[in-house]
């Protein structure tokens, strides 16, 4: 099997996996990161959605031979303590019900914030858009991420 060198939250990893593996499984199986969720295993949910040198990207149809060398970030290192804006701001609103979305919707949120810091709130509807809740929590979503957006600025 090959070996691949990934920064995973900061820390060098190295795994040695065959080159269409999942990014998903690499970090749940092999690294143990089990915050990135699967839900459904073709990139539509967004419920495995991690950052690949700062972008949004859907990690269960992602393999470790496309991101060799790049950095990734999972909810795990988002934040060491659960303080970042999105999180606080998830916290403030509320917003999981069942709770299985909210790493992936707050990855895709943190990301999307860091390009448009002054979203509108068609901005946020249409970033948010591919992320799935099967609890309908929507409206909290688009709320948490306006709360966000203004402590962040």
């Amino acid at each position: 099997m090959p070996t691949y060198q990934i920064k995973v939250n900061g820390t060098s990893k190295t795994v040695d996996v065959a080159e269409d593996t999942p990014v998903l499984w690499v970090l749940r199986d092999h690294l143990d990161l089990v915050g990135t969720k699967y839900g459904c295993g073709i990139g539509q949910c967004g419920a495995c959605t991690i950052h690949v040198d700062g972008t949004a990207m859907r990690s269960c149809s992602l393999t470790l031979a496309q991101i060799d060398g790049k950095s990734i970030t999972t909810i795990e290192g988002l934040s060491e303590d659960g303080t970042h804006p999105v999180q606080e701001a998830w916290k403030e609103v509320d917003v999981p019900q069942c709770g299985y979305c909210q790493a992936g919707q707050i990855m895709t949120a943190s990301a999307f914030l860091e390009s448009n810091p002054n979203p509108s709130e068609e901005d946020i509807e249409n970033a948010m858009h591919g992320n799935i809740c099967r609890c309908a929590s929507y409206t909290r979503i688009k709320n948490a991420v306006k709360i966000a957006a203004e402590n962040m600025g």
